[in-house]
């Protein structure tokens, strides 16, 4: 008995270390000095999922509210589905999509600029990010204008913190250095740091996680589109 106690009061440290840990690197989450933050609500077949917009990236966050003010979301599917990876949506394409379809690859015509704010604003567990073209045709990092993912990743340990720092130096030229505090949130909460410094990430989900996995589980084909569509019942702007 005496041994449970004690194992159940380590347990019970641990876990109020980490929740401080995680309300210190998400930024007080849905919160800034100046009040609350903007947020959406997505209502998907496999659950809702609601999302914060960060104001240190003002252009993507008012580009993402304006689509959803219109309607732009309603009806799409999340149409690239990576297993402890993301999932990802945004293809108007998608919204009349046959079975099989390659997705994706669609544009909006316009791109937003660059807002990367790293470290400040990293891939953790939850982080929604915009999709955009690749470096060699995209150099200057524009984001797709309605395409986002969700980060759901994994944990990692300091070996393979190690091995990705070492991909990042020769993608970045070594700009981009995963910080002690950066380290220690993928240890914790995980995520996908390999994508660092590279993708703006504009928001974060404040709730539905457990729909964001369930929806990261999915059967996907070739193309990683889930074999059963998972869609995008409706977006809203939370007032």
């Amino acid at each position: 008995m005496k041994r449970r106690l004690i194992a159940e009061s380590c347990w019970v440290r641990t876990v109020f270390t980490f929740a401080a840990m995680f309300v210190t690197v998400c930024g007080a989450c849905a919160q800034t000095a100046d009040g609350p933050r903007r947020e959406v609500l997505f209502e998907t077949s496999k659950g809702n999922i609601r999302i914060a917009l960060y104001d240190e990236t003002p252009r993507h966050r008012d580009n993402f509210i304006k689509l959803v003010k219109e309607g732009f979301y309603d009806g799409l599917l999340f149409h690239r589905v990576i297993y402890n990876f993301m999932i990802q949506t945004g293809d108007s394409a998608s919204r009349h999509a046959a079975p099989g379809q390659m997705l994706g690859v669609s544009s909006e015509g316009y791109k937003i600029p660059a807002e990367i704010r790293y470290p400040q604003l990293f891939h953790k567990r939850g982080a929604v990010a915009a999709a955009r073209e690749s470096d060699n045709v995209n150099p200057g990092r524009e984001s797709s204008s309605s395409q986002f993912y969700i980060v759901y990743g994994r944990r990692f340990n300091d070996a393979m913190l190690d091995d990705v720092q070492s991909k990042l130096d020769k993608q970045t030229g070594g700009s981009v250095k995963l910080t002690a505090e950066v380290r220690d949130a993928y240890k914790a909460v995980g995520g996908a740091p390999h994508l660092d410094g590279q993708y703006t990430v504009f928001g974060e989900v404040v709730d539905g996680l457990d729909v964001v996995k369930d929806i990261e589980w999915v059967d996907t084909d070739e193309n990683a589109r889930p074999k059963e569509d998972v869609k995008i019942i409706r977006a809203v702007v939370v007032e």
